[in-house]
């Protein structure tokens, strides 16, 4: 039988983690004993792709060869520079990363036969069908996704006495979401969560690299960053710099631009006012979620730290003033996600397929619960009334709120307007609140639904939203008169594979091999 596994794709490191023989997770190294793999990909010559450390290193000096940060533009149609002379999507990117962790993990442990791969928790559905993509792009067999704060507080439910309301802070390499849930014993309840998908280490090495470029243009009159080749390696430099004020007050390093060679100190007093604007908008979010859950901050039993940034001290002194004490003094930042997420596999299956598990796994997972929510509010445009007014005017009409427990599924009646109306637009709307102002939620699917000439108006038009356990939405809108129905599954707009592009380009992708 093969093993059952949980992989976090993150924006700057990723791990694999698998359930042992007794369901206990466990990290599996790479090929170079690493427990963690940078999330690098770099086209060599031959059809062969580095993926890891050497990656790293042959970006930095070949950057239009490699490709970084890729989650970050996941859902997009393609990554927005061309990597090795040639347009791919994030998706087909990320696949080299997710085949990497699984070729290592095989050769070490067996076969993976099944995987759940982690999101953070804002994704919206393009962005989770994207990630399951490069999954099965990869050769995965993806039996469900879930939420990284999710993932962490699963581990850390089940491995570690913690329990009561929960605040998971997962600040990684390129995202950022604050999670709050009740965790009692093996159950854990998600209540809400808020994010930022473009918040997270890569933006506090961008901050050290301006610094870097302002001490050189004072000291040199030259510029730093002369070309993509310098960018990219000065980021590299940049982050290990980030790293040594973690835990040193300052940090020195030789700079060299077009006007030779300047020597950099900074202090880590200098570094946490360079980021002050993103620390801000991180407690701002953290606010927000406490807001939303009305939980004030001496209701919150623990602070859970997830995500290597969060060995930053000013991450640390920012929590501490939020809530009147130090976070939980972090077990495992940067592995939590991958061994929550083998956990949440195990359980997937046992579900779904439970001849898959064997009877020692399912005894260690005995017990184990979860409950996520909704993380956006979906509608439907429609006419509305306005009795100021006394005209008609467009609204949006929530039909599932956010932090609904998941799965769920509602069902709402409207009437078409007019005499013989031959059509509705079928629009399905995405926003972070329950707003009824048509003009600032997001159209996430559209479409046209036919209806039979010649019949008055006031016919009834039945609108039905699923919301599966991955978080991706199933919508129908059916004219109940003929039964005739509308489908829109939001993660087949933009950004998104159909079943057969995945096994073609998948097909396609194998050509390469990796190292």
């Amino acid at each position: 039988m093969g093993r059952i596994a949980g992989i976090d794709l993150g924006t700057t490191f990723s791990a694999l983690a698998v359930l042992n023989e007794m369901g206990r997770p466990e990290t599996v190294p790479n090929s170079d004993g690493e427990r963690i793999t940078p999330s690098t990909v770099f086209f060599a010559e031959d059809g062969v792709v580095l993926v890891g450390e050497e990656a790293v290193n042959a970006a930095s000096s070949e950057p239009e060869k490699g490709a970084r940060w890729v989650k970050r533009f996941m859902g997009l149609d393609s990554f927005p520079e061309e990597v090795n002379g040639k347009k791919w999507s994030p998706a087909e990117l990320s696949s080299f990363v997710l085949r990497k962790l699984k070729e290592d993990c095989s050769a070490q442990v067996g076969e993976i036969t099944d995987v759940v791969i982690t999101v953070p928790a804002y994704f919206d559905e393009v962005r989770r069908k994207a990630t399951m993509d490069a999954g099965r792009l990869a050769g995965l067999n993806v039996v469900g996704i879930i939420n990284e704060p999710t993932a962490a507080a699963l581990y850390y439910a089940t491995q570690y006495s913690v329990g009561g309301r929960i605040l998971v802070f997962d600040l990684g390499g390129g995202t950022f979401d604050v999670t709050l849930m009740d965790v009692n014993g093996r159950q854990v309840d998600i209540l809400c969560s808020r994010g930022d998908h473009q918040l997270g280490g890569v933006d506090f090495d961008g901050a050290i690299l301006k610094t870097m470029e302002k001490v050189y243009k004072d000291e040199t009159g030259g510029n730093l960053v002369t070309d993509d080749e310098s960018r990219a390696r000065l980021m590299v430099e940049a982050e290990a710099i980030k790293k040594t004020l973690s835990k040193r007050p300052s940090a020195s390093a030789l700079l060299y631009g077009d006007s030779g060679q300047c020597k950099f100190k900074v202090t880590r007093d200098r570094f946490e006012e360079s980021i002050s604007p993103l620390m801000a908008r991180i407690g701002m979010l953290v606010e927000d979620v406490l807001d939303e859950a009305e939980t004030e901050p001496e209701e919150v039993s623990s602070v859970l730290l997830v995500g290597g940034s969060t060995r930053l001290p000013i991450v640390q002194k920012r929590l501490e003033k939020i809530f009147g004490s130090p976070p939980a003094s972090a077990v495992n930042v940067d592995e939590c996600v991958a061994l929550g997420a083998a956990i949440h596999a195990g359980l997937r299956l046992m579900d779904e397929s439970p001849s898959k598990v064997d009877a020692g796994v399912a005894s260690g997972l005995k017990d184990i619960g979860l409950q996520e929510v909704c993380s956006h509010c979906y509608g439907t445009l429609a006419m509305s009334r306005d009795d100021k007014t006394e005209r008609d005017i467009l609204v949006n009409d929530v039909l599932i709120k956010k932090n609904t427990p998941i799965p769920c599924k509602v069902s709402r009646t409207f009437y078409t307007a007019a005499q013989g109306q031959t059509s509705v637009d079928a629009r399905v709307t995405q926003h972070s609140t329950a707003s009824t102002d048509a003009d600032i939620v997001n159209v996430v699917a559209f479409g046209s639904l036919q209806l039979p000439p010649g019949r008055p108006a006031g016919q009834p038009v039945k609108v039905t939203y699923s919301y599966d356990a991955d978080q991706r939405m199933h919508c129908v809108f059916e004219d109940e008169g003929t039964g005739k129905k509308l489908v829109l599954d939001i993660d087949t707009q933009a950004g998104s594979m159909s079943g057969s592009d995945v096994e073609k380009k998948a097909r396609e992708l194998e050509g390469y091999s990796l190292e």
